[in-house]
Order: C-alpha cells, then structure tokens, then sequence
C-alpha cells in the first residue's frame, strides 16, 4: 500500500553551520580548564594539602625554579630524544612488517602467526628481559620504547594494506608495473587512513613506553626527575612531571591531526557537512 501523493514532502539538503574560527578550540579547552579550576578551589580551601597534590601555583612556581638551574630543559631533550629514536625505529619496522605480510602471501604465511603472538606480550614484562640483555644504559630504554610503537603500527599497516583495491592492483600489473611501485603509488595511498590511525596509536605509546623506559636506572629525563622528586616528597616537581607527559602526549595526538588535514583534506570537508 503506498502513501497518498499528497503526504509527500519535498527533500530538504542538509545544513552547514559554520563555525567561527577558533570556536572549536574554545570548546576543547573547556575541559581542562574546568579541571584545572577544580584543582585551584581544591587547594585554595584546604581540601586538598600540599602532602597529597600541590597547588597549581606551586606547580608554576616548580616549573620556574626547573628551568631556572636547567634541569627541565636537560630532562625535556633526553627525553624526547629517546622517545623519538624509539618511535622511529618502531614506525619503520611495523610499517615494513605491515607492507611485507599484507602485500605478500609468502610473507603473511611466514610471519603475521609470529608477529600475532608476539604482540599479545605487554611491553612491560620485557623490561626485566631487557636489562639482562642490554644493561641499564640507552639501548633497552630505546628498544623498549621500539617494540611497543611497533605493533600498532603494524596492525594498521596490515589491514590497510590488506583491505587495498584488489581490481586496481591487478590492473596496474596488467600495465607492467613493479611490485614496489604498486606498493608506493597504489597500495599505500589507499592505506593513508589506516596508516594515520597507527601513527597516532604509536605515538601515544611512545610516551607511555617512555614512562616506563626512564624506570630503568635513569640518570636524565622526566623520569629521573621524578625519581628525584619522590625521594624528596616534592609533589609540585612531581605533578610537573606528569603534566609534561600529558603534554607530549597531547601534543602527538595534535601532529597526527594536523597530518590528516594536510594528507586528507577530504575527510576535514565531508566531516564539516554531516554536522
């Protein structure tokens, strides 16, 4: 039974509201900055004692006396400097891993089985295994931080690689072209947004990896300036530690955006006219 013609309305195009620039950001800052105000009033009032969490002033004022003598900027270049030497290691191997087992099937019979099992190991429990292996000094903090940006990126990279355009794969082996041109020019382009979506998982890992590297014996970095700071109960030092952490890994999430903008700028357009 259909409906009477007259009850028929005619189509009406979605709307797109545009915003004013910045009006996002505005609305991304208010959660921070309504905890931030709940940790002020906190301290303010007593209810929360400068034993348990110092006050937000305190904390600026921390930041001031760290960057004063040096140490700050010292523990922010070891650091980053070990977490980017670990992401980079890590990026390339899942990325090629992921390429090699996705395109090939050779590859995926020889060693996604092995790298699977492999990924189900937490990061943490190699710690121990690490220090038996390459002592306390640099090279465990930075293959640590390697394995664990590795799987994620791989993950990424093998679905994407898998889920490629099978027609136009063949189509471009028809036309003579190279197995690793067709990697480059077809089958990586089509991946971009997995590849994207395991360069922000592996970022954020890396700074999760990181905290874990600089338990490790460390004699520079956050992580020693933690240390440090537990020993001396100084929990302004402390709570400036743990900012920088979010911090960086605040900031890899705005890279990884900032690169899909750039590398996508479709998907910026399509999600601006569904809202």
């Amino acid at each position: 039974m259909t409906a009477p013609a007259n009850t028929l309305v005619a189509p009406r195009p979605p709307r797109v509201r545009p915003r004013r620039r910045g009006h996002t950001a505005a609305i991304r800052a208010l959660g921070p900055l309504g905890l931030l105000a709940v940790w002020w009033i906190a301290s303010a009032t007593g209810i929360l004692s400068k034993d348990v969490l110092a006050s937000p002033a305190q904390v600026i004022s921390a930041v001031g006396e760290l960057w004063d003598n040096g140490q700050l900027s010292d523990a922010l270049a070891t650091s980053l400097t070990r977490s980017g030497a670990g992401l980079v290691i890590g990026l390339t191997a899942g990325l090629t891993l992921g390429v090699v087992t996705g395109f090939t099937r050779l590859g995926d019979e020889l060693l996604d089985s092995s790298i699977q099992t492999l990924r189900t190991i937490p990061f943490l429990a190699l710690v121990p295994l690490f220090m038996v292996w390459f002592g306390i000094n640099e090279t465990a903090k930075i293959l640590l931080i390697a394995v664990a940006t590795t799987f994620p990126m791989y993950v990424s990279t093998y679905g994407g690689v898998r889920n490629a355009d099978s027609k136009l794969v063949e189509a471009m082996r028809s036309f003579g072209m190279s197995r690793l041109a067709i990697v480059r020019e077809v089958v990586l382009p089509g991946a971009l947004p997995s590849l994207l979506a395991g360069l922000r998982l592996s970022m954020t890992l890396s700074v999760i990896a990181l905290i874990a590297a600089e338990e490790i014996n460390a004699t520079a970095g956050i992580g020693y300036l933690m240390a440090q700071a537990q020993s001396y109960a100084r929990t302004d030092i402390l709570a400036v530690c743990i900012l920088i952490y979010g911090l960086l890994g605040l900031t890899a999430d705005a890279v990884v955006r900032l690169l899909e903008r750039a590398l996508m700028p479709w998907r910026g357009a399509a999600q601006g006219a569904t809202r």
